[in-house]
């Protein structure tokens, strides 16, 4: 449509220096005189009078002439009263009064706009685009303030809803003044230049400022080279503006050099755009209409007296051309022409977002059936349909529901069709036989009429919804003006004289960069790979913290981390560590020993650490944590931090707030502090730290940073190694945060009247509130915030009920989650409520979310301006008693116990948390009570880890065995307290419940052998052939009872599963969970004084049976896991002691995994390596690890056996030829230096017992 790319833009522009100064002050100066009251009579025009005394010239604000208003001789909403100013004015704002002393006035209406008296436009409120609210009554007058104003010489005003018990009725009134400013007509081959005297300009400031409007929808508006090759040009391009600036600064990135910008859409419009481009220094502002883009530019501004070549005219032409909008689904336009005709021929313009609509019917003479061209998935068909016969139909085009203005012609004569989209031509020719095509006198564009009208038009795709112009029927253009007046045709539903196409995507709603896609009505957000979801991607699909993570029942692993959750941050993969709390691990590019030599402060070395989050995603993880630390070794060898002299650092370190920390490891934000200075351990106490003693030897000054404010570490510089002999080096460990302070920040409202209040929440477009609740009462306010009208409140409207209520202009709406049981359980229960432009939304635990769409074309702006009150409302009336945890808004966590602390009647904190999260303690775990939050006690749990689920296993070679001895001897003190005091000799256990799991190859095995001093015991054993058997003797007279499982040979090198629960003679035995077997004891129903539980082989001599002997003499090779009797683990015991256990270990016995694939050797030795528990402190944390070996297959056990061997057999050999040589060598020979650097170190290291702490070291 538009002129070939890089031509002159055929439009009107106006240069608006004159009022740029008012501009900038924002509307400061006064522009609200009357512009109504004086205009003369025929200054005033309407669709329709009711009477001669109804007439729109009585439509004066306040006046009592005539009938007291007007009033259209029909109320409908084809109505309108129409103003001209006389001249372009600058409106600021209308006011409405109905008709006086009667029943009619208008409830609400459209205001339109225009410079000519055609092709009108619809204002559009900031925050709505629907219409304007009228009046309530006859005499009261209703204002409206325009933001932003209309520079326009006409107005009009369309009612749409009005008094039902009266009809239309309107007096009005405009406020302004006068708008005058210089115009250039542009025909697309002229130009208009400027040639600018350089020293009357500052090269600091700069202001572009203009107006525009075209039919064009491309074309160059302004075009400004420099001498430098420097140019910026502003174009259009499908009707959006592009912004081009190129520097011309051969030195910077290409990439940096040229800036591409667009902004606006649907500029061809043929109304005024506003464009502003302002430059001070390097940032620059380019803002079209009321939308802006800020950027920063490199290079500078070069100007260009006026003068203009071609066609230029200083005045306003007006294209007469009318279109046509398509309100609705129902929209149709009817026109009549000369019926038989032998071609059917129509051409248009047309522009929509929808993929499909009917964009003409015409029917047919002799012939039942019709042609329709029609939309559909965005591609033009135009089909023949004919009653018994399959559809001919041509398709062309694609993308058609772009918004752009696309030209159709069509024709069918006689066995031809054709169709010509944007100038190019599809055509067809049809098997007709001796039928003709004639027309059938009626032309439907954009849709059907009702059945009940008698037409025959049909669309299978529903009516168009759009803007069509330039109609024209067997070559005669339509007279739309006709049309309007009712003279021509018939319509419904249509806004003649104007195109109501509005770009939705524009500003883009979709959050976190999701793409926008829209029809006529409604835009829709695809959230796909954002890692956000809901109708705008606002919300996060990822948790806050680990702690969250954690409380999901999550273990250790990888995690997307979103440490703001719908706020602007993206997340970040990071690592999360579960140990009794979460540990966040981030790592960096630096974990290597570097070393540093040659170093003087004019030539520092500087190493710089790169983190796999950014800096604000960091902040954000470190802000939220309760505690934060990283590690800094420091080694030096005549390498000082401090310069003795004068004080001044030769070494230090540089935070995220980019300040240089002269503390070390260890040390509090103290200057020039170590932590050997702090513990008064340094090796010369005249120093703070180690390595300012300027000894020739390997010292360090190594610890933890935990200051949350410096961290994290993010360069250290090293100036002194410059000196013979010098030398450093470091090694940065990751950084570690634990917890989430605000998961667990909660506060308790002990009475209805009490609350806390914060600063407004200020969620004008997208607002997300979370939060959990615990409660025994019946219902009451969590959150309140108001506004003039609008508010959003969210309560417990009964036990089972929790609403979401909101207002934002369009009256109030609620939304409400029912739960099958009670919300007042004294139970956490989590809530989150979303409300966007599209829709409101409120889930409640898993339950099923419930949603309210947002009205079309309302308001969408929450324009709140009260305090928020948490926990009860500005009535102190329905306030909620219980505990609030975690409150989020759009991300941001509010701290509830520092506000509770100085507020009556609420307490900070609050305990119970057991009952809710104590199912996550898994093995018999016990939940305990922590003041923020809750740990697994796993002490009596074969298991470990953050929730006991963790099970402990250990690998038995040949000959192992691990004995828990109850009781030493039958005097045992039943006083004591450990788990062995429990079993005491006068004891006799009824019942026993026994659990464990096992994987080996070896039969006979024995799995587990409990004694008892009166020669009673139970033995667990794979017999010879494989079964496994539970021998169970309680009476030492009696033959053992012998439950035995033959189904299976249990010696597979597969992992089973045992559970063995006893209830005096009955025993009930589950293995692998689905073999099941209860039977009855006839040896006895008690066991007395148990000594001993052995796992593996048995040393001691005893009375048992031959099967269980055998057993116990072979002992036990393969893996034993969660060994659980009772609350007594003896594998835990030996392996992870907490306390001192009665335990004894013989043999080979190792912690390892019987996890493993099918098929492996069970008697193989194999380790699963994982990051090891991070419990916060110097001296018991493990280096973190991600070496996973995986379990070997068969064969490749025996090649890894054999290849191990040949190593062996060759390194011993390479070691005797090796002591050979050195024997021979000289001493001083021996001293040579080792020639890898990082050798050398760590050999020195080693040697010298200065650096004699642990050495930690962090990598993946």
């Amino acid at each position: 449509m538009g002129s070939a790319p890089g031509a002159v833009l055929k439009m009107l522009l106006l240069l608006s220096t004159h009022n740029w100064s008012r501009v900038e002050a924002g509307n400061s100066y006064d522009c609200d005189d009357p512009l109504v009251s004086a205009l003369p009579q025929a200054s005033f025009s309407s669709s329709s009078e009711l009477s001669g005394s109804h007439g729109p010239g009585f439509a004066r604000l306040n006046r009592r002439d005539g009938a007291g208003g007007w009033s259209p001789l029909v109320s409908n909403k084809y109505q309108w009263l129409q103003i001209d100013l006389g001249e372009r004015m600058e409106i600021t704002s209308v006011a409405t009064q109905g008709g006086y002393g009667s029943s009619n006035w208008v409830t609400s209406y459209l205001l339109m706009f225009s410079d000519s008296g055609r092709n009108w436009k619809q204002y559009r409120q900031e925050d709505s685009m629907w219409g304007f609210s009228g009046n309530a009554n006859a005499d009261s007058v209703v204002y409206y303030r325009l933001q932003p104003s209309i520079k326009a010489r006409f107005l009009r005003f369309i009612p749409l809803e009005w008094n039902p018990k009266g009809r239309i009725g309107m007096r009005i009134e405009v406020f302004g003044c006068a708008y005058r400013s210089e115009v250039v007509d542009l025909d697309g081959k002229s130009s208009l230049l400027y040639r600018f005297d350089q020293k009357s300009l500052s090269p600091i400031k700069d202001i572009i400022s203009l107006k525009f409007k075209t039919m064009q929808s491309d074309g160059i508006l302004l075009h400004r080279a420099g001498p430098s090759g420097d140019h910026i040009t502003l174009e259009l391009r499908r009707g959006k503006l592009f912004l081009l600036i190129n520097s011309g600064d051969a030195k910077l990135p290409s990439t940096h050099a040229l800036i591409n910008l667009t902004l606006g859409s649907l500029l061809d419009d043929q109304h005024w755009h506003s464009v502003l481009i302002q430059r001070l220094g390097k940032q620059v502002n380019f803002t079209v209409d009321e939308h802006r883009h800020r950027f920063h530019a490199q290079g500078e501004f070069n100007y260009l007296d006026l003068d203009y070549e071609g066609n230029v005219s200083f005045s306003c032409s007006q294209p007469q051309w009318m279109p046509l909008t398509f309100l609705s689904s129902r929209s149709y336009l009817a026109l009549l022409a000369s019926p038989r005709e032998e071609e059917i021929s129509a051409s248009f313009q047309f522009r929509t977002w929808n993929k499909a609509g009917l964009l003409l019917f015409s029917e047919l003479q002799l012939v039942s059936g019709g042609l329709l061209l029609l939309l559909s998935d965005g591609k033009l068909k135009l089909n023949l349909l004919r009653q018994g016969k399959l559809p001919s139909d041509i398709t062309a085009g694609v993308g058609m529901n772009d918004g752009q203005w696309h030209s159709i012609s069509v024709s069918a004569k006689r066995n031809h069709l054709s169709v010509v989209v944007d100038g190019h031509v599809t055509t067809a020719s049809l098997l007709l036989g001796p039928e003709q095509i004639y027309s059938g006198g009626t032309y439907y564009f954009g849709g059907c009429p009702d059945k009940s009208f008698g037409s025959k038009c049909t669309s299978p795709v529903g009516g168009f919804q759009g803007c069509m112009r330039l109609i024209s029927i067997s070559n005669e253009v339509v007279d739309l003006i006709s049309v309007q007046q009712g003279s021509l045709g018939n319509f419904s539903d249509l806004q003649i004289d104007s195109c109501g196409i509005s770009d939705r995507c524009l500003p883009n709603y979709c959050e976190h960069g999701g793409a926008c896609s829209q029809s006529w009505s409604t835009f829709h957000c695809n959230c796909s790979d954002t890692g956000y979801t809901g109708a705008t991607c606002h919300s996060s699909i990822y948790e806050q913290s680990c702690e969250a993570y954690k409380h999901k029942g999550n273990t250790s692993g990888f995690y997307y981390i979103d440490s703001d959750g719908s706020g602007p941050l993206g997340p970040s993969l990071l690592y999360c560590n579960m140990t009794e709390t979460a540990w966040t691990i981030i790592q960096h590019n630096g974990s290597d020993l570097t070393r540093v030599r040659n170093t003087d402060p004019e030539n520092p070395h500087t190493g710089v650490f790169e983190y796999v989050a950014g800096m604000e995603q960091l902040q954000a993880t470190i802000n939220r944590a309760e505690h934060c630390e990283q590690e800094l070794a420091y080694y030096c060898k005549k390498s000082r931090l401090v310069n003795p002299q004068d004080g001044t650092p030769l070494s230090w370190w540089v935070g995220r707030t980019n300040e240089t920390q002269t503390y070390w490891g260890g040390a509090l934000p103290d200057p020039q502090k170590c932590t050997c200075g702090l513990e008064g351990s340094c090796t010369d106490a005249q120093y703070h730290c180690n390595c300012d003693a300027d000894r020739s030897e390997w010292t360090n000054d190594t610890g933890f940073l935990s200051y949350k404010e410096h961290l994290p570490v993010t360069k250290i510089v090293i100036t002194d190694t410059g000196r013979p002999h010098s030398e450093a080096a470091y090694r940065l460990g990751p950084l570690l945060c634990r917890g989430d302070r605000s998961f667990w920040n909660s506060a308790s409202f002990n009475t209805e009247a009490s609350y806390l209040h914060f600063p407004t929440f200020h969620g004008e477009l997208s607002a997300d509130v979370s939060f959990f609740f615990k409660t025994t009462a019946l219902s009451g306010v969590f959150l309140e915030n108001l506004g003039i009208t609008d508010f959003i409140r969210i309560e417990l409207r009964s036990p089972t009920t929790v609403t979401f209520s909101f207002d934002v202009g369009n009256g109030p709406l609620e939304i409400s989650v029912q739960s099958p049981t009670h919300f007042n359980d004294n139970q956490w229960h989590h809530v989150r409520v979303e409300r966007n432009m599209k829709e409101a939304s409120i889930q409640v635990d898993q339950l099923s979310p419930k949603t309210q769409a947002a009205p079309a074309d309302g308001h969408v702006l929450l324009q709140l301006n009260s305090q928020l009150f948490v926990g009860g409302t500005a009535t102190r009336q329905r306030g909620f008693l219980g505990c609030i945890r975690s409150l989020q808004l759009n991300g941001m966590a509010l701290d509830l116990e520092e506000r509770a602390m100085v507020t009556p009647g609420v307490q900070p904190g609050c305990r119970g948390h057991c009952g809710s999260y104590g199912k996550l303690c898994r093995n018999g775990g016990k939940c305990r009570e922590k003041p923020s939050g809750f740990f697994c006690d796993c002490s009596s749990s074969a298991y470990t880890g953050p929730f006991c689920s963790h099970e402990i296993s250990a690998y038995f070679g040949s000959g192992s065995s691990v004995i828990y001895n109850f009781q030493e001897n039958y005097s045992l003190s039943k006083n004591s307290s450990s788990h062995a005091a429990s079993f005491h000799g006068d004891m006799k256990l009824s019942r026993e419940m026994i659990k464990f799991s096992f994987r080996t190859t070896r039969a006979p095995s024995l799995l587990l052998y409990m004694s008892s001093f009166y020669k009673e015991y139970l033995s667990v054993i794979i017999a010879k052939n494989g079964d496994l058997q539970i021998r169970y003797k309680l009476n030492r007279y009696q033959e053992p009872d012998v439950v035995n499982f033959d189904f299976k040979s249990m010696a597979d090198g597969q992992l089973h599963h045992v559970k063995i629960n006893r209830e005096e003679g009955v025993v009930f035995v589950e293995i692998d969970e689905n073999t099941r077997r209860q039977v009855h004891l006839a040896s006895g129903t008690e066991f007395s004084a148990i000594k001993s539980l052995v796992l593996g082989r048995i040393l001691e001599h005893s009375d048992i049976d031959q099967e269980t002997a055998l057993a116990g003499a072979q002992g036990f090779t393969g893996c034993l896991s969660a060994v659980q009797l009772s609350h007594v683990a003896p594998l835990k015991a030996a392996l992870h002691p907490s306390h001192p256990a009665p335990v004894t270990v013989t043999g080979h016995v190792t912690e390892s995994s019987c996890v493993a694939p099918a098929g492996t050797d069970a008697t193989s030795r194999e380790r699963t390596h994982s990051f090891a528990d991070h419990s916060g402190t110097k001296d018991d944390r493990e280096p973190l690890t991600h070496a996973i070996k995986s379990d070997s297959a068969v064969i490749g056990g025996l090649i890894a056996v054999v290849i191990f061997i040949l190593l062996c057999i060759a390194a011993i050999a390479v070691r005797i030829y090796q002591q050979k040589r050195l024997y021979k060598r000289n001493e001083a020979k021996r001293s040579e230096k080792v020639e890898s650097a990082q050798a050398v170190l760590k050999s020195e290291l080693n040697i010298q017992n200065a650096v004699n702490e642990n050495q930690k070291e962090y990598f993946f």
